[in-house]
């Protein structure tokens, strides 16, 4: 029998990461699936850029929580890359610019996104579920919940070439993904070395292993939302956007 309170072998522990993604990540989600076979109308994406926009402007944010719980300057350094990432350095656009940019692409305003209108509130207690998670978990936790960036360049490749096939008019928008490309799999991989190294018992294993399911959860829950005010019953909360009817 095994023994469940012992170490997990080092390829052990990393392909039950590698095993969390194929179960859960949101690459299968129905509202994704219906994106790539070109069925969303222009108004669904509108409300998946809309959304996701939140999600997007809360990265650093909660980067930043992370990057501030470490007394590592080695750590702290290349976290830090990952807020220059989103925010931009100055000199040249980040991540949340580029998104507005695919915003804009979609018809609507970076207004409406930057001042959050008509944003569902499952989009906002998500957000707010992910940064309270890093804050109040453990280190090693609020780490782990990184590690979907172990799975996203799969889905940006293959969403990058259905976006471009099935909905041209977004590719203005496009150059965040191709920005991740190389920026997801630099992180992922930092961080699950660190995760790795600092999962010193079989508990902090679980505690991570069990922190990336719950961010899969979380961005699972958006797209669930989104699928039920947009897609099927097509039921937007009050308050929450609407497409205008040529794009419903």
């Amino acid at each position: 029998m095994t023994n469940s309170t012992a170490l997990l072998p080092e390829a052990e522990f990393v392909a039950q990461f590698h095993a969390i993604g194929k179960e859960r990540y949101h690459h299968k989600h129905p509202f994704h699936l219906l994106m790539h076979e070109g069925k969303l109308t222009r108004g669904q994406l509108q409300a998946w850029a809309l959304n996701r926009y939140t999600y997007q402007s809360f990265i650093p944010i909660k980067d930043a929580a992370i990057l501030a719980r470490s007394e590592d300057p080695a750590f702290r350094l290349a976290w830090r890359k990952r807020i220059i990432d989103h925010d931009g350095d100055g000199t040249r656009p980040g991540g949340i610019e580029k998104w507005l940019k695919l915003v804009e692409a979609t018809g609507l305003s970076r207004e409406q996104a930057i001042r959050g209108e008509g944003i569902l509130p499952a989009t906002r207690y998500a957000v707010d579920a992910y940064v309270d998670f890093v804050r109040s978990r453990t280190h090693l936790e609020a780490v782990a919940s990184s590690l979907t960036e172990l799975f996203s360049k799969d889905l940006i490749v293959l969403r990058v070439d259905r976006l471009r096939e099935h909905y041209p008019w977004l590719s203005s928008g496009l150059d965040y993904f191709q920005g991740r490309l190389t920026q997801a799999p630099e992180d992922a991989t930092f961080a699950l070395a660190w995760v790795v190294k600092h999962a010193r018992t079989r508990e902090e294993q679980d505690l991570a292993l069990a922190a990336l399911r719950a961010k899969c959860d979380i961005l699972w829950a958006m797209l669930d939302a989104l699928h039920f005010a947009y897609v099927t019953p097509g039921w937007p909360p009050p308050g929450a956007f609407r497409p205008a009817a040529k794009d419903s």
